[in-house]
């Protein structure tokens, strides 16, 4: 086959990419909070070969690896920030904190980033085998977790320097993302009163607990006419104390308004601020709005889904111990075992062959062994994402393996078990042998990329609508 120096070289090279994901599920740092996971990348990329940049765009954890030069310019994305309260010990199918009240890497972010870290060093090598001509890009992007790095870095046009960009995801499934996902904004609303002894002087207070359930209030109301596909969710960060006989002098609530399209959601956004004022009017307190993060849809390219679709055949597919499918179905077992996931699959193609693969045995398999059809532009999914941003600045596709059980709750414990296992890591060089395939087709095919380029001109046109305001800064949202 073409490309089988990739399929080699990363099964030759996998371990130490294996070992560093495991360095970075142990340090499972918070969003813009990734410091030592940031130097430890910088210190591996450097003696690996690339040329390292930190803080890239203002952005402390950010940084690039790069190698080669002159066109194509191909970007990988890494992520590697971790999620709160999901510290679990990993590779063990009972929950157990690694640290009492720590973080954990939920997402698979370890995976995530060393996998795009080693498909960008295959593609390295790949480059200098052949003699090919482009620069590599391994593009550290912290905070996706909340911060939307990669959406602050695109506000400053970064991406637009690339002529594809080219990532992955760690899921329960082998495919291609497909379509449009929900733009998304989040902005925490701060409210302020006047304290006041709830008995005996009630009409001196102002209570900024009363604002912040009148704005609950008011969007409960707004639901009914928004877009279908739009979502607002909020959770109240701060509910002003612990004492029912004093009128609460602050309270904090976090709201996040996600629609298909990004001007849609900022129009959206633009009436829960009107209920903030409202509810701060009302309530006879002040109101401070605060830009937490922003992402953008997704832009959808055929043209790279179907050279991604085709890497993910052309890459060698993990080969199972029974060690490791008997742990993947113990961890599914904890959820009420493997189930059907075809409603979360696109209608047509995908769907006809996950149901001709998915059982062994009459039983829904735990580990889902095979390669599914991406779908079309009209698919869609209701989450988000700061990849958008980077689609409506260069071509990008997103790739997922099969890192998790099938059915497995995102964000859970079991994520993070299986994040820092074989099995996990099975799927990760899986990924980024399916990544670097996707790159190299692009340097070797200029008239595909050139197909790319002209599908993404076209789907763009519009424009890039930035979520985030003029002069926003990213932030750490517990702080705020």
């Amino acid at each position: 086959m073409k490309y089988d120096f990739i399929n080699d070289f990363l099964s030759q090279n996998s371990e130490q990419f294996v070992t560093a994901a495991k360095a970075i599920h142990g340090f499972a740092e918070l969003s813009l909070k990734e410091y030592k996971s940031c130097d430890f990348y910088c210190e591996l990329l450097s003696k690996l070969g690339f040329t390292v940049t930190k803080g890239v765009c203002g952005v402390e954890t950010a940084f690039t690896a790069t190698y080669g030069s002159g066109s194509p310019k191909i970007a990988f994305l890494a992520e590697y920030d971790a999620l709160a309260g999901l510290s679990q010990v990993g590779g063990i199918t009972v929950k157990q904190e690694a640290v009492p009240g720590g973080n954990g890497h939920g997402c698979g972010h370890n995976m995530l980033g060393m996998g795009a870290a080693a498909a960008a060093y295959a593609t390295m090598h790949w480059l200098k085998e052949t003699g090919k001509q482009g620069t590599v890009v391994l593009v550290g992007c912290p905070g996706e977790e909340g911060g939307a790095a990669k959406a602050f870095m695109a506000k400053q046009n970064f991406f637009c320097d690339f002529d594809a960009a080219v990532t992955w995801h760690p899921g329960d499934v082998n495919t291609i993302s497909a379509g449009g996902c929900n733009a998304c904004i989040q902005t925490q609303y701060k409210f302020y009163g006047i304290a006041a002894h709830a008995a005996g002087c009630p009409e001196m207070g102002r209570s900024a607990l009363d604002a912040v359930e009148m704005m609950n209030v008011g969007v409960q109301f707004l639901r009914e006419h928004m877009p279908q596909n739009a979502r607002i969710h909020y959770a109240i960060t701060n509910s002003g104390g612990v004492s029912p006989n004093v009128v609460q002098p602050y309270a904090s609530v976090l709201y996040m308004v996600r629609s298909p399209l990004v001007k849609k959601a900022v129009e959206l956004q633009k009436r829960v601020d009107d209920i903030a004022d409202g509810a701060a009017l009302m309530s006879g307190c002040k109101v401070e709005k605060c830009f937490i993060d922003g992402t953008s849809d997704t832009i959808h390219n055929e043209v790279l889904c179907d050279v991604a679709y085709d890497a993910l055949l052309m890459a060698d597919a993990p080969q199972y111990t029974k060690a490791e499918l008997d742990f993947a179905k113990a961890i599914s077992e904890t959820y009420g075992g493997a189930c059907d996931i075809s409603e979360y699959l696109p209608v047509g193609k995908a769907r006809e062959v996950y149901s001709a693969n998915c059982k062994q045995d009459g039983a829904y398999k735990a580990v889902l062994d095979f390669t599914v059809p991406h779908g079309d532009a009209d698919s869609f999914s209701p989450g988000s994402t700061d990849v958008g941003d980077v689609s409506y600045q260069t071509p990008t596709v997103q790739v997922y393996t099969a890192c998790f059980p099938a059915g497995a709750p995102g964000h859970s414990w079991q994520n993070v078990s299986c994040a820092d296992s074989s099995f996990g890591y099975k799927g990760m060089i899986y990924a980024a042998k399916a990544m670097a395939i996707t790159a190299a087709k692009l340097y070797d095919e200029p008239d595909t990329l050139a197909k790319a380029k002209s599908e993404f001109a076209v789907r763009t046109e519009g424009g890039f609508v930035s979520p985030i305001p003029d002069g926003a800064k990213p932030v750490v949202p517990e702080m705020i």
